[in-house]
């Protein structure tokens, strides 16, 4: 008499459980960028939160829960380009000398401000700011603000301070030294955008750093 060969049990169904970490990290990712979208084309107080969280497949309660709302996922937006661009403690915690950290960050500055997505923002920004105060005092906080506590912080690093004239007041310098990086060339980027030499760009850009470090540093 045959021995009957007992069925390979049947796998358990897996439960639906928890997402993981990383897909959570994938909707976090895509919602931020659908909103940045939207608002680049809609605009900022033309696009609702409704239409953001249909097109990222996610609850409006769940942006309020994480961004406390439409102003609160703006300032998540800038801040996840900023990070393309800046670790969060980048600069003020550099060990390399003054020049080049300065330099380093200079040039990456101003290629994120005058990224196509950037200035599409701050056009953006500029036109709706009058009409909508919450628009652009989130683009403050997020974006000008971060970046020159970023560097005051950096600047009053005691060695650092050490080789800055004495005269000159802390918390002046990183607003001189943004302004030295934009120069008249961001105005023409924001306002009348045109192809320009990339070597063009970075020569004139070691122009106005030499200015900045000739007014802000102690004599040898």
């Amino acid at each position: 008499m045959m021995t009957a060969i007992p069925a390979p049990p049947v796998p358990a169904a897996k439960s639906a459980g928890r997402p993981r970490a990383c897909e959570l990290e994938a909707r976090h990712n895509n919602l931020i960028e659908t909103a940045g979208q939207l608002m680049l084309k809609h605009g900022y107080g033309k696009v609702s939160l409704e239409t953001i969280a249909r097109e990222a497949h996610v609850a409006v309660r769940t942006i309020y829960v994480k961004f406390g709302g439409k102003a609160g996922l703006f300032q998540a937006v800038l801040k996840s380009n900023r990070s393309r661009f800046f670790a969060a403690n980048a600069v003020e915690q550099d060990m390399r000398p003054l020049k080049q950290v300065i330099s380093e960050f200079s040039l990456q500055f101003f290629d994120m401000i005058s990224a196509p997505e950037a200035l599409s923002m701050q056009r953006m920004v500029i036109a709706e700011a009058p009409s909508n105060p919450e628009l652009s005092a989130s683009f403050y906080e997020a974006g000008p603000r971060q970046t020159r506590e970023m560097l005051m912080r950096y600047f009053a690093r005691p060695d650092i301070r050490s080789q800055l004239r004495e005269d000159l007041a802390l918390e002046l310098i990183p607003t001189f030294l943004l302004n030295c990086v934009q120069g008249e060339y961001f105005g023409r980027f924001l306002f009348q955008p045109a192809p320009q030499a990339r070597e063009d760009v970075v020569k004139a850009l070691e122009q106005r750093l030499d200015l900045f470090y000739r007014s802000v540093l102690r004599a040898p």
